[in-house]
């Protein structure tokens, strides 16, 4: 007679495995994700193309309609990062009573570095 040896996963060890796996793979998604962020930057000039330090650039997020900001520094650069790769974004500048033009960053511009000049070239509105 042959006897058959079976082994035997004990439950508990299956389950912990299977709790695991998902987890496992959403943190592979999120490093995917993270390796996808977008960086915006650039810098500020005045109207005769000198740079603006402490302008106050603003950020848009068009699906939230949240706003960041950013105050250019000592060379009037600025920078946000971190930004969804699938989000419409809208960015100007302010400094004093003068404001750029606002640019607008695609969702379908696939770029990960955006470098943006912003040029304070007209007068604040009065809202």
């Amino acid at each position: 007679m042959k006897v058959r040896r079976v082994f035997r996963v004990p439950l508990f060890l299956a389950l912990a495995l299977a709790a695991a796996l998902p987890a496992f793979a959403q943190s592979k998604q999120d490093k995917k994700a993270e390796a996808q962020l977008r960086t915006v930057r650039g810098v500020v000039l005045d109207k005769d193309e000198n740079p603006a330090p402490s302008s106050v650039v603003y950020l848009k997020n068009m699906k939230t309609q949240g706003v960041k900001t950013y105050i250019a520094d000592d060379s009037a650069n600025f920078r946000f990062s971190g930004l969804d790769p699938n989000v419409d974004y809208e960015v100007h500048a302010e400094r004093n009573e003068t404001m750029s033009p606002t640019r607008e960053i695609s969702s379908f511009d696939t770029r990960r570095d955006i470098d943006i000049t912003l040029k304070l070239s007209r007068k604040k509105s009065g809202d």
